[in-house]
């Protein structure tokens, strides 16, 4: 047991987007690795309350928690990396803590004083750290020993100033020297007209960091290459650390490197020395570890190749689609083949595109017609929604695998009433509310006079309503599944009848059988829809249920796996199991491989 919280903040100079959140998650991965309980919490500067008003375009992906939190993305990573359960406050934003203030000063707390920055708002800062930091994520009401905080944007802007300060005072006043470490994240550019690494903006990151009180335990360097020792003595020197303290993460085959890498250049014992943790285990000591460096090196060594076209709306920006993507990576992993991604923009294929621009129309075509299946997902928004109908249709008349994911589920049930159930009109009350078929409704509880936090949100039980469901055997064969949501309208449920009765049946209800959750098409190779978001709970060595099917199916591995009663091997889960049953998987990986050496030869 730890004598008191241990905190690691994970800061970041330069430009944005270099990879914190990746480092955050790797650094608690290798802590919880070695026995100690890590929770996360990401500090997001904006004003904005949460990330669920945003853009897709504007801020990638919101992520959805299972007390329906609409936060940022890089929860998502700490999630999937440390498999833990977050809760809306692990997602600090400059919105919510001067919402909490000034409701405090409305309730007269403040006793007529003057409310400030500093120090109101930094104190504010420090308390929900401390309170979040103590609320158990592993499931089994245990208090995390560590904290792993990321200071989201990067050193000096003007945003950003209220929690650096509330830190230097954390830091300084609150907590002793031996229970944190700073780590800051900086960009290290390599220019091609010289081809040297350059260290001047690391040094100004640095320096302004240090100038504002905070002094760096750990600089972690990225870069394109991996970071030369003189480049590192430059860094060592100017920066006011040792060499041994500043790290190179160069671009990698896969995230699932950047925990070994970091580990392989000591990470995992500067910071338990810097922490003053006592353990016994050691990073590669334990099961965790082990199973997560087989991942990575079955990753690097897959030959066989799947390709999944992906229609959506912002497919410009791959962090709008983050935890999709993801979800399919995992569990093509799983299946033994490399992700082929084809992202698509859905307005490409309707009929208007053929007129502006034939060449975008035809290779849009020609993307979605040569992949081994197709995915749908969610998304909010009438533009490119009759592409995304186009798309389902094409799948369901050429028995090809899909997979439609809350807007996806809807325009599969669109398509399908207007084209077997001959209902022309058929659509979408949130893409034409005066249509005389609306096949799918806005729900009764939406709130239509304000954003932000209105939708059906967050983790809801689906029940199973037959045993012959393709999806309740993907999912073990359970009786119900919980999944998270995000979603303001739904099927009608007026019209189910008539499109079971045509064999799309509705395998999947909510608990009070009013809301359509999962839908299966009778005699279609793979043909699902979900209104829930699976890609949310996916985990490397957990695939979501329906990203597995989707990915067996376009690998003609599914009808083999489900006559096997198919399960998940020991060795892609979390869970210790027996030692007896993961030798034999061991022994069995080892014939695989020696399989596939031979037939490659």
């Amino acid at each position: 047991m730890l004598k008191a919280m241990k905190y690691v903040l994970v800061s970041g100079g330069v430009i944005s987007g270099i990879g914190k959140g990746v480092i955050a998650s790797s650094l608690g991965m290798i802590l919880k690795s070695c026995g100690v309980r890590v929770t996360s919490i990401k500090i997001d500067p904006y004003i904005n309350i949460d990330a669920g008003t945003f853009s897709p375009y504007e801020h990638g992906e919101v992520f959805v928690l299972d007390d329906g939190g609409e936060v940022d993305l890089d929860l998502g990573n700490y999630e999937r990396f440390l498999d833990i359960t977050l809760h809306r406050d692990n997602n600090i934003t400059t919105g919510k803590i001067y919402q909490h203030v000034i409701n405090k000063e409305r309730r007269g707390d403040y006793l007529g004083k003057t409310v400030q920055v500093v120090p109101h708002i930094t104190d504010a800062i420090m308390d929900w750290v401390e309170r979040v930091a103590k609320i158990p994520v592993d499931g089994d009401n245990q208090t995390p020993e560590v904290c792993i905080v990321e200071l989201g944007g990067t050193i000096g802007d003007i945003e950003g100033m209220p929690f650096i300060e509330a830190f230097r005072q954390f830091f300084h006043f609150r907590i002793k020297r031996e229970d944190y470490c700073l780590v800051h994240v900086s960009l290290v550019p390599q220019p091609q007209a010289t081809g040297e690494q350059k260290t001047k903006p690391t040094q100004a990151s640095v320096r302004e960091l240090r100038g504002l009180g905070l002094s760096p335990d750990l600089i972690v360097c990225r870069s394109t290459l991996p970071i030369a020792d003189p480049v590192k003595a430059k860094i060592s020197l100017f920066c006011h650390v040792k060499p041994q303290q500043v790290f190179s993460i160069h671009d990698v085959s896969s995230l699932f490197r950047v925990p070994l890498l970091l580990h392989a250049q000591g990470v995992s014992k500067f910071l338990m020395e810097k922490l003053e943790i006592n353990t016994s285990s050691s990073p590669f000591g334990s099961r965790m570890m082990m199973r997560w460096k087989d991942l990575s090196d079955r990753h690097d060594r897959l030959l066989k190749e799947v390709t999944i076209a992906l229609v959506g709306k912002y497919t410009q920006l791959e962090d709008a689609y983050s935890s999709v993507i993801k979800s399919l990576q995992h569990s093509s992993l799983c299946v033994s083949h490399r992700l082929n991604l084809r992202c698509i923009e859905a307005d490409h294929l309707e009929a208007a595109m053929m007129k502006e621009n034939p060449s975008k129309y035809h290779d849009a075509w020609h993307q979605l017609v040569s992949a081994n299946g197709v995915l749908v997902p969610g998304g909010f928004g009438k533009r490119g929604v009759e592409g995304k109908c186009l798309a389902a249709n094409w799948a369901r008349t050429n028995n090809k695998p899909f997979l439609g994911v809350c807007l996806g589920l809807q325009c599969a049930v669109i398509e399908y009433s207007r084209n077997v159930l001959g209902l022309e009109d058929a659509h979408s009350t949130e893409f034409n509310p005066k249509t005389k078929n609306p096949v799918v409704i806005d729900m009764p509880e939406h709130n239509t006079g304000q954003m932000g936090g209105t939708m059906r949100l967050g983790k809801r039980k689906t029940l199973f309503n037959t045993e012959s469901s393709i999806l309740r055997k993907l999912y073990g064969k359970q009786s119900f599944v919980e999944e998270r949501h995000r979603h303001r309208y739904e099927v009608n449920p007026t019209i189910v009848s008539q499109l079971e009765g045509e064999g799309m049946k509705f395998v999947g209800r909510s608990e009070d059988g009013e809301r359509m959750e999962i839908m299966e098409l009778q005699g279609h190779p793979y043909y699902v829809g979900v209104q829930y978001h699976p890609e949310y709970l996916s985990r490397p060595m957990k695939p979501s249920a329906p990203y597995l099917g989707l990915l067996l199916a376009s690998t003609g591995k599914l009808s083999t796996y489900v006559t096997r009663g198919f399960r998940l091997s020991p060795h892609l889960s979390y869970s210790e199991g027996n030692d007896e049953e993961l030798d034999e998987e061991i022994a069995q990986l080892s014939i695989e491989k020696s399989d596939s050496v031979e037939s490659t030869s």
